[in-house]
């Protein structure tokens, strides 16, 4: 067994097709599926179950394919510590952001990084903030931007900007008459909001709840751009973090809460065991003004 024997075999787990995984691996369809039955040979077990139409992996499959996606894993981190050594601020670097983020950074964040580190490769990954925590301490990412704070010892976080809510309204609603609006205001007001697992949603029911204010139980919005055509259909109210609001955007109004106005604080976080320490400084450094501008 070796690490290309690996390589054919997840790629078969994944496209569950060996002409596809074939393709993938850049190998003739028989050459592929001569060391998978190899590879079934010399561990003693069947990886999967065969069919006309498709190939699945057997109980044993799945378990097997779990650790060989973790050895990949290493084996990548290997040859990425041995690139760093040489350039530090080069190799692919894993970087997520959730969604209510990632849809406004990451386009503007992509030239700053390739200027500031022209031999890096950016790969950018966009997941519930519960997922990248995951991945993060599984090795499958890099970093990723997150609402700070964010409790676990395995994980260090640098706080990049605040981002300010702002209440986002239709053009004819009462609300328009305010220039500015203190929280307790909306009280008898009902909020269109996310569905769950959105950091965004919590972040809002965080401001909602001291002020008594009402989730709309009859809607949920699985990412920001719902949210924001709902409004404009008229459907509701919601709360729009400033970094996503589109500046003489029409058929939607945005007012300003009175101070303290309510923000979410965005920040970089990383393993504590980190080997890309350099890319990080680089990062902070590019990251830092997005929030502003």
């Amino acid at each position: 067994m070796n690490i290309r024997d690996l390589r054919y075999f997840l790629a078969v787990a994944e496209l569950e097709h060996f002409g596809q995984a074939a393709d993938q691996c850049c190998v003739s369809q028989p050459t592929l599926s001569g060391q998978i039955k190899k590879l079934e040979e010399q561990l003693g077990v069947t990886l999967f179950e065969r069919t006309n139409r498709r190939v699945m992996l057997t109980e044993v499959g799945e378990h097997i394919a779990h650790s060989a996606r973790r050895i990949l894993r290493e084996v990548d981190t290997v040859h990425d510590i041995a690139k760093s050594s040489h350039d530090p601020l080069a190799g692919k670097f894993r970087l997520g952001a959730f969604p209510t983020l990632a849809t406004y950074i990451f386009p503007n964040l992509v030239p700053r990084a390739k200027a500031a580190m022209p031999n890096i490769r950016l790969i950018l990954i966009e997941e519930k903030t519960a997922n990248l925590i995951e991945k993060l301490r599984h090795g499958e990412i890099d970093a990723a931007l997150l609402a700070l704070p964010v409790y676990d010892d395995f994980l260090v976080s640098h706080k990049l900007f605040d981002d300010e809510f702002l209440l986002a309204v239709p053009p004819d609603h009462e609300l328009t008459k305010h220039p500015s609006i203190d929280q307790k205001t909306l009280k008898k007001q009902r909020l269109l909001l996310l569905e769950e697992g959105h950091c965004l949603r919590d972040q809002a029911l965080d401001i909602c709840r001291p002020h008594g204010i009402a989730e709309e139980q009859d809607f949920k919005a699985t990412g920001m751009e719902t949210l924001r055509q709902m409004v404009k259909a008229g459907t509701g109210i919601t709360f729009m973090p400033k970094i996503a609001i589109q500046e003489n955007e029409p058929g939607i109004h945005y007012i300003p809460f009175t101070a303290p106005a309510p923000i979410r604080t965005i920040g970089l976080v990383w393993r504590k065991t980190t080997t890309r320490q350099p890319v990080m400084d680089r990062l902070i450094e590019s990251i830092s003004s997005l929030g502003e501008g």
